[in-house]
């Protein structure tokens, strides 16, 4: 018997070359592309499908990218956490067989998602009279969102190989421990953090707003309300103050409750000639004790300077943080504001006219001043709420502004099972079907930049909000 003794490198070209002709002319096998996992291409498609629904508002394209490159981070997630668990049970989740119909199939559905949304996004610059995206727009958002996708994949990538050291009862009783450090811990750390972080940015001094306000209103030389007092918005509020209505506020720091905010308020009109003006509007300011200045513009070309406009801070968080968490003090402060001068004026003879304007949180807060719309009618002269959250608001009676493009008027947790209630809203701009839960993310991406869309669109209201107040005892048309 003969042995033949072969020398490792002289197989080396033969393999290769036979590997070769296997592979075909370039060289490779359709099993040695780098295809990724069928989970992988699933979250990317999925998470970059939704972040392509129809939103409200026309979107650039970091907002676009930032929302897609976090649902994609986020739909990876879901499918390692769903493989994991898969093959816990036995089920085998890395087959080789079927990535590169998947890759392919997935690489068409987006295609077709993104021809699409590149379709919507130019409807809707078209009604609000903008620009349609430019060629490199997409380029720009799969970039970006690819660069945020791939961060978070590997910041995340240490607690999905625990997550796969652990066996399934230890699992179980980490996710039990994070979740409890999370709430206990994390969670009242941040929102304190947050809560400061709130309160220096209405401390803050705007280089924009004049130091010197006109004597008859809050924050001059002569009113009891101090000028850093009145907070950040307090300040723009009252440093727009030139002719037309007396301007009364009152900011958290001013006082060191409602009730005392309420009665310093109550005193500023009295020092300023606010009760002799034959209009007071009790101006319901946002979460963060924003009053829209252009409302302030309307109530001067509606009155002139026969009327005082008065606004006290409940908050300085911003208003979905209020909405969510803290939703009942802007009620509270309306009604008490409002009681007040209802009282202080039911002794004047004549008596001033009455009426209550809010505009987001502010309409939320102004309509639960009243029991009904009965209640309203009798107490007022007139109401003007302007995009009400979620489109509600005491409407019998009143002028309500709410555009269809508006993410405010849309905007509830129930947005995830159920359509919005779109009764009375003026369509301004295409309006998307509803979908179950991806409308409430296009909508909740859409909030941070309802102020940022053309005048008349979005949550931009604009002087309607003084102009389109009723009067007493006269018909009021409602905007659609």
């Amino acid at each position: 018997m003969s042995v033949t003794t072969r020398r490792p490198g002289r197989d080396i070209p033969h393999l290769v070359a036979v590997r070769a002709r296997d592979s075909g002319p370039g060289g490779l096998s359709a099993a040695d592309l780098p295809l990724p996992r069928i989970g992988t291409s699933l979250g990317i498609a999925v998470g970059v499908a939704a972040s392509l629904a129809p939103g409200l508002l026309p979107r650039t394209a970091g907002a676009q990218a930032i929302l897609t490159g976090l649902l994609v981070a986020g739909a990876l997630g879901v499918a390692a956490a769903l493989g994991w668990a898969l093959r816990r049970c036995g089920v085998g989740t890395d087959r080789q067989s079927g990535r590169a119909a998947v890759a392919i199939a997935v690489a068409v559905a987006l295609t077709a998602a993104t021809w699409r949304a590149g379709h919507w996004q130019n409807g809707l610059r078209s009604a609000m009279g903008i620009a349609p995206i430019d060629p490199w727009y997409w380029a720009r958002c799969a970039f970006g969102a690819a660069v945020l996708a791939g961060a978070l994949v590997t910041v995340g990538r240490p607690a999905r190989r625990l997550l796969g050291a652990l066996r399934t009862g230890r699992t179980v009783a980490g996710a039990v421990a994070v979740a409890l450090v999370g709430w206990f811990v994390l969670a009242p750390g941040i929102v304190d953090w947050r809560m400061t972080t709130y309160a220096a940015a209405n401390a803050a001094f705007d280089p924009v707003a004049p130091p010197r306000i006109p004597a008859p209103h809050s924050g001059s030389a002569e009113s009891e309300v101090d000028w850093a007092g009145l907070g950040r918005q307090g300040r723009r509020f009252v440093g727009g103050a030139q002719d037309g209505p007396i301007r009364v506020y009152v900011g958290v720091d001013s006082a060191p409750d409602p009730r005392a905010r309420v009665a310093l308020a109550i005193r500023e009109l009295e020092r300023s000639g606010g009760f002799t003006r034959g209009n007071i509007v009790v101006a319901v300011p946002t979460g963060s004790g924003w009053i829209d200045g252009n409302a302030v513009t309307g109530f001067a070309e509606r009155f002139g300077d026969d009327a005082a406009v008065v606004g006290v801070q409940y908050a300085y968080t911003p208003s979905w943080v209020s909405f969510v968490f803290g939703r009942d003090q802007a009620v509270t402060a309306a009604r008490e504001l409002f009681t007040a001068i209802e009282e202080r004026i039911a002794t004047m003879t004549p008596r001033p006219r009455l009426f209550v304007y809010g505009q987001s949180l502010g309409a939320y807060g102004g309509s639960g001043i009243f029991a009904d719309e009965a209640d309203q009618d009798r107490r007022t002269c007139a109401v003007l709420w302007a995009g009400p959250p979620a489109n509600r608001a005491l409407r019998a009676g009143a002028t309500v502004l709410a555009n269809s493009s508006d993410p405010v008027v849309h905007w509830s947790p129930a947005l995830l099972w159920r359509a919005p209630a779109l009764t009375g809203v003026r369509h301004d701009a295409p309006l998307p079907r509803w979908l179950p839960v991806l409308s409430f993310l296009q909508t909740t991406a859409d909030l941070l930049g309802a102020l940022d869309a053309p005048a008349g669109h979005g949550h931009r209201y604009g002087t309607d909000q003084g102009t389109a107040l009723g009067d007493c005892g006269a018909p009021v048309d409602e905007q659609g």
